[in-house]
């Protein structure tokens, strides 16, 4: 009973919160442009929902192709760092650098440099996303148990042996959680990108409907495409801890 207040309680809650915006916004006569209600926004989004999937489906294409690059990009310097003390300090202080660099001063430069709009989109995404996995991984292949790696140089493990059989399976769980983290970024960092492209006229993604909303006072519109964003993060971050899940539970089946 107490699980399945607690599973219902976000949903109450929401609910609730949403009841008292409706009513306030009733109440108080609050304009359209300027605060709308549940209901305005679910109009707004029912009379133009072709045109808000389909830029939903433009952001998560970048999302998706960021968090592969980055999944893969992350785990290969985490690698690199974890075989060679020389690669580690190579590759960690730019890492940082680029991880504090905010991705919103250096987007336009990137569309410039580039001159593939998509193409663009995911090197931003990917920019913001990376760090958590390579993070991550890294802490991860440091974190081995060192009786685990005191049994494998005595029984004649390379390091290589030992990186790919013993450390990168003990990093999973590491390496799971930055996933998390990172697909949530990868959405932050594809909105961010599309922001800075739809300034420039590059028309795609959600980022660009909230735009374009915005200079038309379409507020309904604007919120209900921010909704979608939320959502999609939402949904991100669940379906990759339903993946973690999944990946840990075969690992110890196995």
């Amino acid at each position: 009973m107490n699980r399945n207040m607690e599973r219902a309680a976000p949903f109450i809650f929401g609910l609730v919160g949403l009841g008292l915006w409706q009513g306030a916004v009733w109440w108080l006569q609050v304009p359209l442009y300027v605060l709308p209600g549940p209901v305005a926004i679910v109009a707004a989004y029912a009379g133009d929902y072709a045109v808000l999937n389909a830029a939903l489906l433009s952001t998560l294409t970048v999302t998706f192709a960021a968090l592969l690059v980055s999944a893969t990009l992350g785990v290969a310097l985490a690698l690199a760092m974890a075989a060679s003390n020389l690669a580690r300090a190579a590759i960690q202080p730019w890492a940082v650098i680029l991880q504090v660099t905010p991705v919103v001063a250096i987007a336009p430069l990137i569309i410039i440099w580039v001159n593939q709009p998509f193409l663009a989109l995911v090197v931003c995404a990917t920019i913001v996303a990376f760090f958590p996995v390579l993070s991550n991984t890294a802490a991860g292949l440091a974190a081995t148990p060192k009786e685990l790696l005191d049994l494998f140089r005595l029984n004649g493990a390379t390091r290589w042996q030992t990186l790919i059989l013993l450390r990168l399976p003990a990093a999973l769980p590491y390496f799971l959680a930055g996933l998390r983290i990172s697909g949530t970024l990868a959405l932050v960092g594809a909105v961010v990108a599309e922001f800075v492209a739809g300034s420039g006229g590059f028309a795609s993604g959600l980022a660009y409907r909230i735009l374009e909303a915005g200079y038309r006072l379409q507020i309904p519109r604007m919120f209900a495409a921010l909704v979608l964003l939320a959502l999609a993060g939402m949904a991100i971050y669940g379906v990759l801890g339903l993946f973690s899940r999944l990946m840990l539970r075969r690992r110890d089946a196995a």
